[in-house]
């Protein structure tokens, strides 16, 4: 059954690379045991780019994660990039990576695992259970609108200027891919912006409204002002399913959502575009939600499990590899189960792991299911 499949991995800062190599373990055990004929090459981004470049993302990587199947990312930033120039910083090279691939739709589920669930900060009652996914416009909005930038106003006096502005097709081709995934889980659709007081997300809510009754009105759907949503995620979370929004609020209800779940050191995501022509699949990135974390890099201590569930992510959306999907998965589940956690989702009674320790759990939990 052996294919050609291909990726690109871009480590990145921090914990990047240790999380990473967990994830490379993993496809050297999919490619051995499942036959699935991964093959990859490591490129640069963020701060270690900088380093080596002066740029944190260069056109050859840029070229090169629009040749093969799906991208991983592991992480960026530090405070040694502080001093760097905005367009330079570590984050840039993200920012980049999501615009030259057109990745308009972020997907970030938000699972609480049952063995986890009295880390979450809320009651157990509340999370137990909880499977949401919300769906993020990612290269709209305000953090690419023009005009940007801060001014001088003369007199010690400066404006900063960001400009949010969305389009119909925009917003259509992101409600879309919502109402789609909508579809293959519990069909309920929440649609978040703050149309009683921005035209854009009033724009929002109209277009959303509209290709709901057009196409999908097998779905439950609603709207909801974003502020409203947010206090709801930790009110009564378990009421929403697919949850789709802007840029702006979809990076603050996503971050919020995440912290339901017990660690933010959980969550995966995913970001895809259009279909690649060179490759017939959507072009794709996957990345944990977590950060660089610089103050456990290189200790051995970083949790590795959203690195791996995005693969996981990958082995779904990019590969159609579904049954591999719900493998890998399941490893996961089975070494939390067990009792392994590493320093961020440590409880009392578990026994506490490094980054290796728990990627060789889950080798040998994906070893047990053959």
């Amino acid at each position: 059954m052996t294919d050609k499949r291909t990726l690109l991995l871009l480590p990145g800062d921090g914990i990047g690379p240790e999380v990473m190599g967990e994830v490379e373990k993993i496809l050297d055990w999919f490619n051995t045991h499942r036959g699935l004929g991964f093959t990859w090459e490591e490129g640069l981004i963020g701060g270690a780019c900088y380093d080596a470049h002066g740029v944190a993302l260069t056109d050859a990587t840029v070229d090169r994660a629009k040749q093969v199947d799906a991208t991983l990312l592991g992480a960026v930033g530090g405070p040694k990039w502080d001093g760097v120039a905005y367009e330079h910083r570590p984050e840039a090279g993200l920012l980049r990576i999501r615009k030259e691939l057109d990745l308009f739709a972020n997907l970030r589920p938000a699972i609480c695992f049952d063995a986890l669930t009295e880390a979450s900060s809320l009651k157990p009652d509340l999370v137990a259970g909880l499977d949401i996914l919300i769906v993020r416009e990612l290269t709209g909005g305000v953090y690419f609108g023009e005009p940007r930038g801060i001014e001088d106003l003369g007199g010690g006096e400066r404006r900063g200027v960001n400009t949010q502005v969305y389009t119909t097709s925009e917003i259509r081709r992101l409600a879309r891919v919502g109402y789609e995934l909508a579809r293959k889980r519990g069909g309920k659709v929440t649609s978040a912006e703050k149309s009683n007081v921005m035209e854009s997300g009033l724009l929002w809510r109209q277009e959303a409204e509209k290709l709901h009754k057009e196409e999908y009105a097998d779905l439950a759907y609603e709207n909801m002002l974003a502020d409203a949503c947010a206090m709801q995620l930790v009110r009564a979370p378990k009421q929403f399913d697919v949850i789709i929004t802007d840029n702006l609020f979809g990076d603050i209800l996503s971050d919020e959502a995440s912290m339901l779940t017990g660690s933010l050191g959980m969550l995966p995501s995913a970001s895809l575009g259009e279909v690649n022509p060179a490759t017939g699949k959507p072009f794709a990135l996957y990345e944990p939600v977590h950060g660089s974390a610089p103050d456990i890099a290189g200790q051995g201590i970083a949790n590795p499990l959203a690195t791996v569930m995005s693969f996981a992510m990958a082995l779904r959306y990019s590969f159609d590899l579904g049954e591999e999907a719900d493998r890998l998965e399941a490893a996961v589940k089975h070494v939390l189960a067990e009792g392994l956690r590493t320093g961020d989702i440590m409880q009392p009674g578990m026994r506490q792991v490094g980054t290796l320790q728990m990627g060789e759990a889950i080798r040998g939990a994906l070893q047990a299911s053959l």
